[in-house]
């Protein structure tokens, strides 16, 4: 009789976090399949019964671009750094929408797929990694309508000139997407306790956007309060954004230099606290 023990393989092991540094980014990687299906689902599913289906996609900007540049560049008068009022809030509203596209749909994470997370076991990570990736397909989508109006612009006489600094584009998009990110993983994993959170950011995100250079440039801010302003990690990215793609306003090196530092700062904190919550958050969602 052969007593021999069997050797068994396995694919994954699931068990207890052991360090809270223990990110299992390997175990996200071996997943990106589940990934790419929820990027795909989130896309197809918000235009699917929709009557213009992804002209959406082209219809929101252009109307909040309209809507801007009456309200304020018509009647308030604020000043557009030369840059014409459309093709300003055009760069201001793209760069805006995707951040906060993340960081309000990244925030709910935890209570909006509790069911998922009680019934199968994948690492926890996809599901904010898939909202990120979803909205930068809407944002590339978007970002062609923005190339054609420069098209316009230019074509029209106006002076809109790209400059080296277009070449931190990726560097910005990257930014913006791992600071909502950040942000909304601290957030939802603060949400699994506190409720009333929920409630708060879609609010405090309306009036962050007044605290960022989207309706005015950060040259026209009073200086008493632009350096408040400029604490925004979001400020640098988009008025280096601006600047890059028009060639009008100013690059502001120390500014950018912050928004680095701390998109950094508060994706790694984020990336902590979620790898902290998602062990215990179940049994309080």
């Amino acid at each position: 009789m052969n007593n021999t023990a069997t050797v068994q393989e396995w694919d994954m092991e699931i068990k207890p976090h052991d360090n809270l540094f223990n990110l299992h980014l390997k175990d996200v990687w071996n997943y990106r399949d589940l990934l790419w299906l929820l990027v795909r689902r989130d896309f197809v599913s918000f235009y699917k019964q929709t009557i213009f289906g992804p002209l959406w996609l082209f219809i929101q900007p252009i109307f909040t671009t309209i809507t801007f540049t009456i309200v304020f560049s018509k009647l308030a008068k604020i000043s557009t750094d030369e840059i014409p009022a459309p093709l300003f809030y055009m760069t201001g509203n793209l760069a805006w929408n995707y951040f906060s596209d993340c960081l309000n749909k990244t925030s709910t994470v935890f209570t909006a797929n509790a069911g998922i997370f009680g019934k199968v076991y994948f690492p926890r990570l996809i599901m904010p990694l898939s909202i990120i990736f979803s909205n930068l397909v809407r944002f590339a989508i978007q970002f062609l309508l923005f190339l054609l109006m420069m098209v316009y612009f230019a074509f029209k006489g106006h002076p809109v000139h790209p400059n080296i600094y277009v070449l931190l584009f990726p560097v910005i998009i990257v930014l913006m997407a791992i600071l909502g990110l950040g942000l909304g993983m601290i957030i939802s994993a603060m949400t699994t306790k506190y409720r009333d959170l929920t409630f708060l950011v879609g609010f405090g995100v309306q009036l962050l956007m007044y605290a960022t250079p989207i309706i005015y440039p950060l040259s026209a801010a009073p200086a008493k309060y632009r350096t408040y302003i400029s604490l925004n990690p979001l400020s640098g990215l988009i008025e280096t954004f601006r600047y890059g793609f028009t060639g009008k306003g100013v690059f502001f090196l120390d500014a950018f230099i912050y928004s680095v530092v701390a998109s950094l700062v508060i994706f790694f904190v984020g990336l902590l606290v979620f790898n902290r919550v998602e062990k215990t958050f179940i049994d309080t969602v």
